[in-house]
């Protein structure tokens, strides 16, 4: 069964150019370790010190492999590294769903 994993951030609004970048090192990450990623989402209207991150897996148990394999890939520990330096995030929560997609969904993709 596909998991889908929610992050919500709380950022540091001086510091939203460098979470932008963040987001962006991590969607072609999350792809190379199997998952779907659905894009970070950046405050817009209303709080503007929260963002989104959503990123599908065909399970629970890919997840966790790309979680192991993540902690030793160079691009990964480098992408840690960035949000780190920068202090972009202040901090973050992980939850995990059960999607329901429509027909055009593939979960090989």
């Amino acid at each position: 069964m596909a998991v889908t994993i929610y992050l919500r951030y709380v950022l540091n609004t001086s510091k939203l150019k460098e979470f932008e970048h963040y987001g962006k090192l991590w969607i072609p990450l999350v792809e190379k370790f199997g998952g779907q990623h659905h894009g970070y989402f950046l405050p817009s209207e209303g709080a503007n010190n929260i963002a989104l991150a959503l990123f599908t897996f065909e399970s629970l148990a890919a997840y966790e492999r790309y979680r192991e394999a993540s902690m030793q890939d160079a691009e990964c520990q480098a992408a840690f590294r960035y949000a780190e330096e920068t202090g972009c995030i202040v901090s973050y929560e992980r939850s995990f769903f059960r999607p329901v997609f429509g027909q055009g969904f593939r979960s090989d993709q």
